[in-house]
């Protein structure tokens, strides 16, 4: 019975195998939960300042802009220099920003061009950072782990959300929003002592230039791997057709009585489907035929925002978004499962970072697609068309990209075999199907 509940929970085997893993996971655990206590700050202070819920959506185009400039850079600089050291020098410069909001709101500043400048600063140095750190758990873990390990993550991330506002709304009411960015500098720290801890993380094979051809070289490479090329292409067509949020106020407003209360409630729900989803991930974690399950997952997705289009019941509602962000968290992980297994290190910063700008950018459109049609229609008919549009575009998906459908990890071979410096078509490493 206890290994029957054992291969339904999350794998923890990573936190308890590999101490570099775990030191990292913990000390990104606490600086994600500090993040989140930094945007929920910026926000709070944007409109403190202003009173405007303009001023407010600003602040997600100065995050948003950066990201998509920066982030194909960041990429090349991961495959050219020490990840470890890159890793070092962008966090201890996030961590620095950091201090900075916190000495403007120290010094009661009523000006809101400062907080879009760091804000953008902070967004700029993570798009360098991320790329970079998220190759590490690759070259920590093995295959066999590696689900598991990126299963953990996602499980951090989920709880960093569900709990980083509700703590910076604590400490905001107890000492205003500079606590939240102080605390926020500290847990840099942990973070940080957790990437010194690693071994160097050269490039494996010889590293590339960094550079406009190092860039269009990785976008090639992505566009001729069917495995990945296809695994990107589905969380861009669930987050274009389906995101959600930008329909929740109006949504609330016609079906739920418009209470703050309910309007939390309905934003909160999907990371709670997050959390439960990471919970019991074992299943998912040791499944095979990840391909198969990445495309049930992304329609799982549509199919559930299509749902939360048909209900006037709150209950059902909620179901629904749990259910979606559930599918969503399933997904992501599934992801960045095959995208991690499908290429050589060479060039796993530069899709990496392919993969992050795709992940950032699609829910940005998606949340803009969602707001224009809800505005010429309802929010019912723009929640329910861009639901059933992500069903039908995941199974287009399906259908031209046959190596992702039919991707399993029993076939594959490790990526680390793959030598950087071949042309691009010997490195086509796709899995079970190379066409």
């Amino acid at each position: 019975m206890k290994a029957q509940i054992r291969r339904i929970l999350v794998d923890v085997e990573p936190l308890r195998t590999d101490a570099a893993f775990r030191r990292l996971w913990l000390g990104g655990t606490l600086s994600s939960l500090g993040s989140r206590m930094t945007t929920f700050a910026v926000m709070l202070q944007v409109y403190q300042v202003t009173g405007s819920s303009a001023a407010v959506g600003g602040v997600g185009l100065a995050t948003l802009l950066p990201t998509l400039v920066v982030g194909l850079i960041g990429g090349s600089l991961a495959d050219a220099l020490d990840r470890r050291k890159l890793v070092l020098v962008t966090g201890s410069s996030m961590a620095v920003v950091s201090l900075l909001f916190g000495v403007q709101a120290f010094t009661g500043s009523e000006q809101v061009w400062p907080l879009y400048a760091l804000t953008m600063a902070q967004s700029l140095l993570f798009a360098i950072d991320n790329p970079a750190r998220r190759t590490f758990i690759p070259r920590l873990l093995s295959k066999e782990q590696l689900p598991a390990g990126l299963t953990l993550q996602m499980l951090a991330f989920h709880l960093s959300v569900m709990l980083g506002p509700t703590i910076g709304g604590f400490l905001a009411a107890a000492g205003g929003v500079k606590i939240c960015y102080f605390v926020d500098a500290l847990t840099f720290l942990f973070a940080l002592y957790g990437v010194f801890r690693l071994p160097p993380m050269r490039v494996e094979g010889g590293s590339s230039k960094p550079g406009v051809r190092s860039i269009w070289d990785g976008i090639r490479y992505v566009a001729r791997n069917r495995i990945v090329a296809g695994a990107l292409l589905s969380d861009l067509t669930a987050t274009v057709f389906a995101m959600p949020f930008a329909l929740l106020p109006a949504l609330n407003s016609d079906r739920f009585g418009g209470s703050p209360t309910t309007l939390g409630l309905l934003n909160a729900a999907p990371a709670v489907g997050g959390v439960l989803a990471m919970s019991f991930s074992g299943p998912v974690g040791r499944t095979s035929r990840k391909g198969i399950w990445l495309l049930a997952a992304g329609a799982l997705w549509g199919a559930s925002l299509a749902g939360l289009g048909l209900t006037d019941q709150l209950w059902l509602a909620l179901t629904v978004l749990v259910v979606a962000g559930a599918a969503d968290a399933t997904a992501v992980v599934l992801r960045g499962s095959i995208v991690q297994t499908s290429i050589p290190d060479g060039y796993r910063g530069r899709t990496t970072a392919l993969d992050f700008v795709v992940g950032a950018g699609g829910p940005h459109l998606g949340n803009f697609r969602g707001g224009v049609v809800a505005s010429a229609t309802t929010p019912s008919v723009s929640a329910l068309t861009g639901g059933l549009s992500c069903v039908v575009g995941i199974a287009f998906v399906a259908l031209c990209f046959p190596a992702l459908r039919r991707f399993t990890t029993e076939t594959d071979e490790p990526s680390s075999r793959v030598d950087p410096n071949a042309s691009i078509d010997e490195k086509n490493v796709s899995v079970s199907d190379p066409k």
